[in-house]
């Protein structure tokens, strides 16, 4: 009796909801479960809101940041030739300059990692830019030698701080959305050393080192200048138990980008400690970290090492591995020429196609395999130094070399943020930014030391190494592609994600 009366109503209704359904599109029903939760998280929220203009001025004010850490690591190849002439410089003095730098960012990268993770991202990066900037102007007036060490290691010491901007820009993205979006404000990084360059070439034949390294700080001043608009990540708001606070911010994306929040809530978030480096090594992150220490300091090193042996193989005069690199005075000295600035301009330029094959890439095949193909590529095209070739064919592998291996950068900046919660991701970032510093500091050493006594050795050290991270990059244990930001190791035990992820999977109520 009951069903004869409940049934007929009851039919047309299902009909009625599953001819609804079936006209609703994939990402329309998906949006139409998040308005109707009870409870939502940031990774929700963002999901509903969006990619907009919001997200287009964080571009463009973090990727200063960016600009103004490409300058200073640029100006190290241009001040460096200059002081060794006017100061007359030992060459050992001269590759002091430089090592500085990179000493100052290895103690660095983990100390603003840790702010970040403690104080917020807003905070972390706003001082960072403020303490480049006020040592970057200071260097420009040293007197002495001893004076500009001091200084630049400084200097080193705040722009190791600027990888967080990534930190930072990744936590206001929706999942597809993020890798590209990070890709491209790595372009910045590009834009930043061909500007210093152009600047380069215009400033230091009439004004000098002094005004090149002042002029090198405009963009962390317009950064600053602009930096009262940055909001904090909402993520972190959220994990550190202020929700109200993160949902102002998401409301006032959601209207700059005119969209809606998702109905209801935003679901609270048990606190947990942060910024802890033994957190990096748990049971669930310790393989990565290790994978991705490594992978990071061979970024650097085979980065750096195709930049010094381009010069160093271009001034051999055998260029089939018998020849050695004439040893010269100390204090024998030679201005850059336009010349020099030029070839300097074209080499830096290799990375925008670089940028670019990895754009279309990283998000097809994921960032583990764009990530290995680039070390491969780098190793095939230093392999061919082994035999006897050509100056126009060695300028065309060191080009196609430096573009997939500067891609292959911007893939770990990618990836980085992705694999490690918002409880310790700055942290994450700033130790693995200090294993790449360490990368840097070794290279030269190989490159233009290691180059004078055997070629076939140094073209080795950079194979291998290259070729080892490629198979690093294939065995790390997660795939982020698609993956949602984790707000904590507690989310992650909670999934059981120490495998690879579910590449739909989304924001849960639980944190």
């Amino acid at each position: 009796c009951i069903c004869n009366i409940c049934c007929p109503p009851v039919i047309p209704f299902i009909l009625f909801v599953f001819i609804g359904v079936s006209h609703i599109s994939a990402g329309g029903f998906k949006e139409l479960i998040l308005r109707n939760k009870t409870t939502f998280t940031v990774d929700d929220a963002l999901e509903a809101i969006g990619y907009g203009k919001f997200q287009w001025k964080l571009a463009l004010l973090t990727g200063l940041s960016w600009i103004g850490d490409a300058m200073e690591m640029m100006i190290l190849s241009i001040l460096s030739p200059q002081l060794h002439c006017e100061w007359r410089l030992p060459s050992y003095q001269v590759a002091m300059i430089t090592a500085v730098v990179f000493v100052g960012m290895c103690f660095g990268s983990p100390t603003w990692g840790n702010m970040a993770d403690n104080f917020g991202r807003k905070v972390g990066l706003t001082i960072c830019m403020c303490w480049t900037l006020y040592f970057g102007l200071l260097s420009a007036f040293a007197p002495v030698y001893g004076w500009l060490l001091f200084l630049r290691g400084l200097v080193g010491f705040g722009i190791s701080g600027a990888p967080q901007a990534v930190t930072m820009y990744s936590e206001f993205l929706p999942v597809k959305a993020r890798g590209t979006c990070i890709m491209l404000i790595a372009a910045f990084w590009a834009i930043g050393a061909v500007f210093e360059v152009l600047l380069a070439l215009w400033i230091m034949p009439t004004l000098g080192w002094r005004w090149l390294l002042g002029l090198s700080t405009i963009p962390m001043a317009i950064f600053l200048c602009f930096c009262f608009w940055l909001p904090e990540s909402p993520r972190f708001d959220r994990l550190t138990g202020k929700t109200e606070k993160a949902m102002a911010t998401l409301i006032r994306i959601a209207k700059e980008n005119g969209k809606e929040m998702p109905k209801g809530k935003m679901a609270a978030c048990k606190k947990n400690d942060r910024g802890r480096l033994k957190d990096l090594f748990s049971p669930q992150y310790w393989r990565t970290t290790l994978l991705l220490c490594f992978i990071w300091f061979a970024n650097a090193f085979s980065y750096y090492g195709i930049v010094l042996l381009t010069t160093e193989l271009f001034q051999s005069k055998d260029l089939c591995g018998r020849a050695k690199i004439e040893q010269n005075c100390s204090l024998e000295c030679k201005y850059l020429t336009s010349a020099d600035y030029k070839d300097l301009l074209w080499t830096t330029l290799a990375e925008f196609p670089g940028l670019l094959v990895i754009l279309l890439l990283v998000d097809r095949i994921g960032r583990k395999k764009s990530l290995a193909m680039c070390f491969f590529m780098f190793s095939l095209c230093i392999l061919p130094l082994y035999a006897c070739i050509g100056r126009l064919a060695l300028t065309i592998l060191i080009f196609i070399a430096r573009a997939f291996i500067s891609g292959g950068y911007q893939v770990v900046f990618v990836y980085t943020p992705e694999v490690f919660p918002t409880e310790n991701r700055a942290l994450a970032m700033g130790t693995c930014s200090a294993m790449a510093r360490v990368g840097s500091l070794i290279t030269p050493f190989v490159a233009q030391v290691l180059l004078r006594s055997s070629v076939y050795l140094t073209v080795s050290m950079y194979f291998c190494c290259s070729l080892l991270a490629g198979i690093a990059s294939l065995i790390l244990p997660i795939e982020t592609l698609g993956r949602g930001l984790q707000e904590s190791s507690l989310d992650q035990e909670a999934r059981g994600q120490t495998t690879t992820t579910n590449p739909r999977s989304y924001g849960t109520a639980s944190c």
